[in-house]
């Protein structure tokens, strides 16, 4: 049930409005669609001329909430994704314990020489995996994921695996758990390759997230480089103070 517009209120028109639109967005009342009415729609509905629909929708624009789609109308923004940085998991289990339905498609896996920039970290072997995912949430691509994995995993049937973590998989393969993971974040432009992957327009700016995980007894088992579409996705650090003489 609406609220009644306050003409009379201190609050103006759209910020009521749109107030209003997000209460109705966060009870699910545009799905499964998410697309809102029109703007003159919206007008008729709350009696009020299309610059302040506007207006309202502009603030919900504004904050993240709606986003304007040319052409198609205006739709609820698709949720963001975020990802912990204070616990170890691996990327497709991070958009599991969102409630989310992610999905993964292989693109690629080849056995190959190790490169010479990973020789460090694989050290005592010659070749290593090279995999490549796409993953998905709600069927739209969020992050392409390239891999470097020891050679023990060529010989795992990819396309049934597709849907299982890389942790999952190492350890059920080498029988070692996966301890610890190093990650560095940092913004790169999309090139051809990527923008037709993610689809995004071709210098987009990425996020890059690097990842190197270590079984327990210090092996490197996994250097995976991750090129993900921002506006999804957001990673989150929680900190502590500790206390200690004031400076």
């Amino acid at each position: 049930m609406s609220t009644p517009i306050l003409r009379d209120s201190s609050t103006s028109l759209y910020e009521q409005i749109a107030h209003q639109l997000l209460e109705e967005i966060q009870r699910g009342a545009y799905e499964p669609s998410g697309k809102l009415p029109s703007e003159a729609a919206l007008g008729q509905r709350f009696a009020v001329s299309r610059v302040t629909i506007r207006l309202a929708v502009g603030k919900l624009s504004d904050d993240g909430v709606v986003e304007r789609k040319q052409g198609k109308g205006t739709f609820v923004a698709a949720k963001q994704v975020r990802h912990g940085l204070d616990a170890l998991r691996s990327f497709h289990e991070a958009l599991l314990l969102q409630g989310l339905k992610p999905s993964m498609r292989v693109l690629d896996h080849q056995l190959q020489p190790v490169p010479e920039a990973l020789s460090g970290l694989f050290a005592d072997a010659g070749h290593c995996l090279l995999l490549e995912r796409l993953h998905f949430v709600d069927d739209e691509p969020i992050a392409l994921g390239r891999s470097h994995l020891p050679a023990e995993l060529a010989n795992v049937l990819w396309r049934e695996a597709e849907h299982r973590p890389i942790y999952s998989i190492l350890e059920s393969i080498i029988g070692s758990p996966v301890t610890r993971a190093d990650m560095t974040i940092r913004a790169q432009e999309a090139d051809r390759h990527l923008a037709q992957t993610l689809k995004v327009k071709r210098g987009a700016a990425l996020l890059v997230m690097e990842r190197t995980s270590y079984f327990a007894d210090g092996r490197c088992c996994d250097r995976t480089t991750f090129f993900i579409r921002p506006e999804r996705y957001a990673f989150v650090l929680s900190g502590v103070f500790k206390s200690g003489p004031a400076h």
